[in-house]
């Protein structure tokens, strides 16, 4: 049988597993919110960025005359451990919770003291010595150290959204070098228009994911702006004179951001903006994300009886009933992720919105889906990458012979016989299923050799000179 140790709170006495580094605020929070089933563990970011915000807390304490400095020391020397990865099995709450943070902030408080204690040679739960509140939590609340963990771990975690995108954007830009030379019809309102180069079509996929490489950069920097000092809502009670400047600059050095201090504590302690609009760049990432696999699943669409101008490769049988079938299952799997990044960012605008005066108590809703969010998203950009785009190729004498069977090409004509005359011919071809080509050399509107030079399609791809 397990063994326990016994910890006291405001409520009350309460068992805690003797081994666990976590103690009573934790286990109450195990036992409360069983929601999501993903926990504090399953974000490493999250706690390195606690880690980060407690060492800077710790750190700004000595340099105030408020800590010991060989408890400060210890201390500093747990965070370090923490943001080694080590421990991460001690963060078991849910991600969804009440309480505005409060669980999260002292499930972090609670592992850095036992951890403490045990460095100093001292028992579990033997807090007189280095207290989750007294001495880890000093001159904060978790009202200021939970968002600004919070915003930390967003830091990082953009940047590693950021880089698996461009991977994607790369992949996508070989394939436009590789397919420049493959004529095909474009389309619009899925209707045949003019034609372009199946590496002009990859290459606008690049082309549009790159814009928001930028977009989430922008957004993300707006984290960088925090409110440590805060304490409870913003006035600062509890934190000594210059806390807050002196421990935005402790967190910028630890952490390697160009952290500041609000200029405002009471206005950024219930403020969600820059998680509202960061949360906007990854909604439109999505959406773009979601219409390029719609057109993977266009152009793929086959093999006998849809465009079929591309193969994706084959992962898995697509049927339990029809023998041959094989699925674009990895530009539908992509297409959920991003209905489900969508349906994340109304949660953060919700969430945001249900602020209450100097607090908004959603913020567990918000950073689980903004966080959720960025964890899909790269792991969706990974798997599009690696078990899509790479392994593309392209049906070339499928395109070519749709651009010569297109009555789309007629387009080409318009300034050189005029609209009325391209639109008879038009409908012409679509009634009699005569090429556009024969019929303007029947009617004798333009010598073979001057018809031969415009509809070349080559000569269609560009903007040139009449």
């Amino acid at each position: 049988m397990e063994n326990f140790r016994n910890e006291s709170d405001l409520l009350g006495t309460f068992r805690v597993p003797a081994n666990a580094y976590y103690g009573v605020q934790t286990q109450r929070a195990i036992e409360n919110f069983k929601i999501s089933g993903q926990y504090l563990s399953s974000y490493p970011h999250f706690i390195k960025a606690l880690a980060m915000v407690k060492k800077a807390a710790a750190k700004t304490n000595y340099e105030l005359g408020l800590l010991d400095g060989d408890l400060y020391q210890t201390i500093a020397e747990v965070c370090d451990e923490l943001l080694a990865g080590n421990l991460q099995d001690q963060f078991p709450i849910d991600m969804i919770q009440g309480g505005a943070g409060t669980s999260v902030n002292m499930n972090a408080n609670e592992v850095i003291a036992n951890r403490v204690l045990e460095k100093l040679g001292k028992e579990k739960g033997d807090y007189q010595f280095c207290s989750p509140n007294d001495h880890i939590n000093l001159s904060q609340s978790t009202n200021d150290a939970y968002p600004t963990a919070l915003k930390m771990a967003l830091l990082q975690m953009n940047e590693d959204l950021v880089e698996k995108l461009k991977k994607t954007i790369s992949a996508f830009r070989e394939k436009g070098k590789e397919f420049h030379d493959v004529i095909k019809m474009g389309r619009t309102q899925l209707q045949d228009a003019v034609p372009m180069t199946l590496g002009q079509e990859f290459e606008a996929f690049a082309a549009t994911l790159e814009e928001d490489i930028s977009k989430l950069n922008a957004n993300a920097n707006l984290f960088v702006e925090i409110n440590m000092g805060a304490t409870a809502i913003g006035t600062g009670l509890n934190a000594p004179m210059g806390y807050a400047n002196l421990c935005a600059k402790n967190l910028a050095m630890i952490s390697g951001y160009p952290i500041v201090s609000a200029p405002n504590l009471v206005e950024a302690t219930p403020d969600t903006g820059s998680y509202v609009i960061y949360s906007s760049a990854m909604k439109r990432l999505a959406v773009k994300l979601s219409k390029i696999c719609n057109d993977l699943r266009l152009l793929s669409s086959g093999p006998r009886a849809g465009l079929f101008e591309i193969n994706l490769p084959p992962m898995q049988p697509g049927s339990s009933i029809m023998p041959g079938k094989v699925n674009p299952v990895i530009p539908e799997v992509v297409n959920q992720v991003c209905y489900k990044v969508i349906g994340n960012d109304l949660t953060v605008t919700f969430a945001a919105e249900a602020g209450q005066l100097q607090l908004n108590v959603m913020e567990p809703v918000l950073s689980h889906a903004i966080m959720e969010s960025i964890n899909f998203l790269g792991n969706a950009l990974d798997t599009l990458r690696e078990k899509c785009i790479t392994g593309i190729t392209a049906n070339k004498e499928v395109c070519l012979n749709m651009v010569k069977h297109s009555i789309g090409i007629v387009t080409a004509l318009n300034p050189y016989i005029g609209y009325k005359n391209s639109t008879e011919i038009a409908k012409e071809a679509l009634e009699t299923g005569k090429s556009v080509y024969n019929l303007v050399l029947e009617k004798g509107i333009l010598s073979q050799e001057k018809l031969d030079e415009i509809l070349d399609p080559a000569n269609m791809l560009k903007p040139h000179h009449l």
